[in-house]
């Protein structure tokens, strides 16, 4: 960009926002510790594309016998008999542990095979997992730990650590039969960014192992930000979700139900079919990398993948992931990320249409209600005003 294009551009934005003090009022804040410029002209380091390890994301319904016809990948949370030509997550742990695919099916674990209350790994249920004939069989569950509070850098932080653990136990061979399970959230371009730069570190991972993997991403719309009172409005925030979790490319998208403890079949209909609407109207999911070259998503992608890295180094220098579990330093990191994060919904800073905007309700539940330094939950922001 010329220096008279540059000029020309601040005097139009000083005329737009009646002011000489721009850069103060374009200036947004974040949780992330990511510096966000009011606008680009260039990147440092343009990266290449990124590849998925699908060729078009899988929309992924729970299943219903009325959808079996016209949809290809079924989320299960009970067996089914008789499913030719599908695409099978499985999410229930009585399921994977008995459940036999035969050699042509495409059956994927959901299961986390960390236990994190117990800090420990399930080494029952890996090797159980191992010996079926799932294109992936261990999953590492870092949506819990979305839906729990936990940073965007500190979710993949700690799905790197995770990795490791398992990798330390069980060889880098099993780095290609990992599915890793994210939950998005409703910071669309910071949510599309977690999902390439996680493909930047765990590649960067293997290859410490001399490899050049690229890992199998699962992603959920997040129960974060979603309330019992506004299901119109979690409908718009998980829509956008997916939107996000396509674009970024994923490998696989699902969404929870919008109505937040009323679960309906025609609920989970509608759930299912915001993939459709987002996939058939603008094909989204077919693309391999289709963020890639926007100046903005290529600069927080790198940010965040410096800073994922960063903090799983800090993991792996006080023991590793079970280590710092046992120790609480990881329930604390998210405890202090999850009530500062409450605490803008508290004050309006994170806006919740309907929650905490239009209508301002009162505070029904405190922080030291909803939160442990102690456990690793799942928390939704509404809660306070619920």
């Amino acid at each position: 960009m010329s220096q008279n294009t540059f000029e020309s551009w601040e005097n139009l934005v000083k005329k737009q926002l009646k002011s000489e003090d721009i850069y103060t009022v374009l200036k947004k804040e974040n949780l992330e510790g990511i510096d966000v410029k009011p606008f680009y002209d260039a990147v440092e380091k343009p990266l290449v594309n990124l590849p998925k390890v699908e060729e078009s994301t899988h929309l992924v319904a729970t299943y219903h016998e009325t959808l079996e016809e016209d949809v290809f990948a079924f989320l299960l949370n009970e067996n089914v008999e008789n499913l030719v030509e599908k695409t099978i997550f499985i999410n229930n742990k009585d399921l994977a542990e008995h459940i036999s695919p035969a050699d042509e099916d495409q059956y994927f674990s959901l299961i986390d095979v960390f236990d994190e209350g117990e800090a420990m790994i399930n080494d029952q249920l890996v090797k159980e997992l191992q010996a079926k004939s799932f294109k992936r069989n261990l999953c590492i569950d870092v949506a819990l730990h979305q839906n729990a509070g936990a940073s965007i850098v500190q979710q993949l932080g700690i799905a790197l650590a995770k990795t490791k653990e398992l990798v330390e136990v069980y060889g880098e061979e099993i780095l290609d039969k990992i599915l890793f399970r994210l939950a998005v959230g409703g910071n669309y371009f910071f949510e599309m960014a977690k999902i390439r730069a996680f493909k930047l570190v765990f590649n960067q991972l293997s290859k410490e192992y001399g490899l050049d993997d690229i890992p199998y991403i699962f992603v959920e719309t997040s129960s974060r930000n979603k309330s019992v009172s506004d299901s119109e409005n979690n409908l718009i925030r998980s829509t956008l979700e997916l939107g996000s979790a396509m674009i970024g490319g994923a490998d696989a998208v699902f969404s929870t139900n919008y109505q937040i403890g009323n679960n309906t079949e025609n609920s989970e209909e509608i759930s299912f079919k915001q993939q459709i609407v987002l996939a058939y109207e603008s094909i989204i999911n077919v693309f391999e990398d289709a963020s890639n070259g926007s100046y903005y998503v290529e600069d927080i992608t790198q940010q965040i993948a410096e800073k994922s890295w960063q903090f799983f180094l800090e993991i792996e220098e006080a023991g590793g992931y079970l280590e710092s579990l046992k120790q609480g330093i990881i329930q604390k990191k998210i405890y202090d990320q999850a009530v500062q994060e409450q605490k803008w919904v508290e004050e309006g800073r994170i806006k919740l249409i309907g929650v905490n905007l239009y209508p301002k309700l009162k505070v029904k539940k405190s922080v030291e209600e909803l939160y442990s330094e102690k456990e690793i939950k799942a928390v939704r922001w509404a809660e306070m005003f619920e």
